[in-house]
């Protein structure tokens, strides 16, 4: 979302080319809401999202834990301030090598979710606490997270077992209910699951104590989104209602709910042009796109705000592509954009709600463009 303080940036400062401009009062405010929305959670800020280190240092200041996905995100949540009992190493795909490497540096919370996982991570963080991560159909939301990672949950008792075996700490459970979860009951049924597991590894021996709840925390992109409050409420309910008295240590990994309307994407239409004398549908081109930063855009799956300097004036559906000689190199086109149809070759474009997933996705010299530019405020 556009702040006084980004507006006055990018007055003052007028930089050059498309750049995101990230307003860190808002990542404040976000964390603040999400510890009233779930007070008895640990937060674990996605590092992925976005790992400015001027974000991962008010993040460590205000007391978050980070969930990380390599060494590298690992060492930088380490330069920001945060102790190793605050990271844990989310991803279930691992090289040992790394898994070593973040042991050595202290950390000894790991992601699995197969047994050739729980086998390297018992050689190589011998005695280290391991969550097993569960595949849910991530219904709601609109970039899902299934299929690539977790198990079903009726395997991840085995899972967990065999962890138990090589000498690790089985600790628990995970999930991620989708990226930008608009239905606030989606947790339920994870949490369902998660239930039926604590109860069966307690059968065999295996007391567990820890819930992550993974992320899909939403941020408004052209749709009002339920608030954090309704999410942790929802939550809440569904926790007390399949543990009952014996209520889990639960953590949340938010990352687009974190950043996502902090920042700001400044771009420039490069050209706007129809395909024929005939075509009424107009092609706008930006000088950022799909390489650029605003890869989820794939199969347009987010929706940017777009602001303009022609905003109301009449408008008009129209074709918005990036500027790269790549034809997926479009934005939208199935379900086109109003845009002002006065809008013209030169004019500054403001893409709002562009703090997560951004500059991460950007790629490093496509086409000889360079990296999307980022400033922290």
């Amino acid at each position: 979302m556009m702040t006084d303080r980004i507006r006055s940036f990018l007055d003052a400062r007028r930089p050059e080319g498309p750049c995101l401009v990230v307003d860190l009062e808002i990542v404040r405010r976000n964390y603040e809401t999400f510890t009233r929305a779930l007070p008895d959670s640990r937060v674990f800020y996605a590092v992925k999202a976005n790992p400015a280190p001027e974000i991962l240092s008010l993040l460590a200041e205000l007391g978050s834990s980070f969930d990380t996905a390599s060494v590298a995100e690992i060492e930088m949540a380490l330069a920001a301030g945060a102790t190793p009992d605050r990271i844990s190493y989310g991803n279930t795909i691992k090289k040992e090598r790394d898994i070593a490497r973040a042991h050595a540096l202290g950390v000894s919370l790991f992601a699995v979710d197969c047994m050739e996982e729980v086998e390297k991570v018992a050689r190589a963080a011998p005695g280290a606490r391991v969550f097993c991560r569960i595949l849910t159909d991530g219904a709601g939301a609109e970039w899902p997270l299934s299929r690539k990672f977790g198990c079903v949950p009726d395997h991840a008792v085995d899972v967990l077992e065999r962890a138990r075996a090589l000498g690790l700490r089985a600790c628990g459970i995970s999930f991620h209910v989708g990226s930008q979860q608009t239905d606030t009951e989606a947790w339920d049924r994870a949490l369902c699951d998660a239930s039926a597991i604590f109860h069966a590894c307690a059968e065999r021996g295996i007391n567990l104590a820890m819930v992550n709840l993974g992320g899909g925390f939403p941020t408004r992109y052209l749709k009002d989104v339920p608030g954090a409050e309704a999410y942790g409420q929802a939550i809440f309910e569904s926790v007390r209602r399949h543990f009952g008295n014996r209520i889990p240590e639960t953590i949340i990994e938010p990352g687009r709910g974190m950043v996502g309307d902090a920042g700001v994407l400044k771009a420039e239409v490069v050209l706007v042009s129809r395909k024929s004398p005939e075509d009424r549908l107009r092609w706008v081109y930006l000088d950022v796109g799909k390489f650029g930063g605003l890869a989820e855009t794939m199969d347009e799956a987010i929706r940017y705000p777009i602001r303009t300097p022609r905003d109301g004036a009449p408008t008009a559906p129209c074709v918005v592509a990036g500027p790269t000689c790549d034809s997926a190199d479009v934005l939208y086109e199935k379900n086109p954009y109003e845009l002002p149809l006065s809008l013209t070759i030169g004019d500054e474009v403001l893409i709002e709600c562009t703090g997560a997933y951004t500059t991460t996705y950007a790629s490093v010299a496509f086409n000889g463009f360079e990296p999307l530019r980022s400033y922290v405020i």
